[in-house]
């Protein structure tokens, strides 16, 4: 069970996402920031992020076929099947 379940949308299952190449569970119905913390509690609890979307701090790109999109991961929600292919430097 994740340290912190109170901050975490509810959810009934871990979903699979690729991250930088490998895979890995997360919670379903979370945005993907959250699933970042859910990998690595205290590294992202320490970042400096807004968490609400008013900076670009916890940008992520996703593989979108041939080319690579950005994406506000506070304001995402992760995806089974997702791709994650770059961290931008506060997530990384």
């Amino acid at each position: 069970m994740e340290p912190h379940p109170e901050i975490f949308e509810p959810y009934d299952r871990l979903i699979e996402i690729t991250l930088l190449g490998e895979k890995k569970l997360v919670p379903e119905n979370n945005p993907i920031l959250r699933c970042l913390q859910y990998l690595d509690m205290d590294k992202i609890s320490e970042a400096e992020l807004c968490w609400n979307g008013d900076c670009i701090d916890c940008q992520v790109w996703i593989k979108n076929g041939d080319k690579e999109k950005a994406l506000m991961s506070c304001r995402t929600n992760a995806t089974e099947g997702m791709d994650i292919v770059r961290l931008s430097d506060n997530l990384a």
